[in-house]
């Protein structure tokens, strides 16, 4: 007998915040955020992973059935999110380490998951947000522990950012707009499932324009460094000769 979906979402956040308390204990040599970082990247594989299976194995394919009934698999996995979602959003209010727009993705993320599993449907959709949402996010905290190490300003680094700026652009703006497209032009989702994603698409924007201005201020930082370097290579050659420099 399954268990009341109420009753599974608080297993969940139960789940993720005894992993939390482990984290704690295992990495007791650093702050609080480390520990909580690593809740999030876990929660980030796994949640992309599974959502990846749903949408391109298990099904129904999301962007040609919306609004469907949900299956046994979506439910497990919505419930899994959920317990996240409220564990990291009492974190980030309780140590106020985040801003309005990442509190406001947590609660609508949240709201979210908690209408399609009281409806019964909708499941393909949402899990294809979560997807959407989620496959930046290892990219994230690998560059937040990057920091952490003192290994941002190296290749690995450069590495990172560049492929988040790309999956962050392709997936959730790109694929995000047909995804909403689709939601909008299917009679079958709720009008609040559809409101939900619409909302969710314009906070993926809103962290868009701050990743364009991250993008162009990193990308004229390295052309200027590079004329730099050019100009002293410049400078140590005098008539084919080099000179000291």
């Amino acid at each position: 007998m399954l268990f009341p979906l109420p009753l599974r979402a608080a297993c969940s956040l139960l789940g993720w915040f005894c992993l939390y308390k482990w984290f704690c204990h295992r990495y007791r040599h650093r702050n609080l955020e480390w520990s909580c970082r690593l809740v999030t990247l876990t929660h980030g594989i796994l949640a992309t992973l599974l959502s990846a299976y749903i949408g391109f194995i298990d099904g129904p394919w999301p962007l040609s059935h919306p609004g469907l009934p949900n299956t046994t698999l979506q439910v497990h996995v919505l419930c899994l999110s959920l317990g996240y979602f409220i564990f990291d959003l009492c974190w980030c209010v309780y140590f106020q380490t985040e801003g309005a727009l990442m509190l406001a993705h947590h609660l609508v993320s949240i709201v979210g998951i908690a209408a399609s599993l009281a409806l019964g449907e909708s499941g393909a959709d949402v899990n294809a947000v979560i997807f959407g949402s989620e496959i930046t996010n290892p990219l994230l905290q690998a560059r937040w522990f990057l920091k952490e190490l003192g290994r941002y300003h190296t290749f690995t680094g450069d590495l990172v950012d560049f492929l988040f700026v790309v999956l962050f652009t392709g997936v959730r703006i790109g694929v995000g707009a047909w995804l909403m497209y689709c939601e909008l032009a299917s009679p079958r989702p709720r009008w609040y499932i559809k409101l939900g994603g619409v909302v969710m698409y314009v906070v993926s924007w809103v962290f868009m324009v701050s990743i364009c201005r991250f993008a162009r201020r990193k990308s004229m930082r390295k052309y200027q460094a590079w004329r730099s370097r050019r100009s002293r290579q410049l400078g140590c050659k005098s008539n084919g000769h080099l000179k000291s420099c």
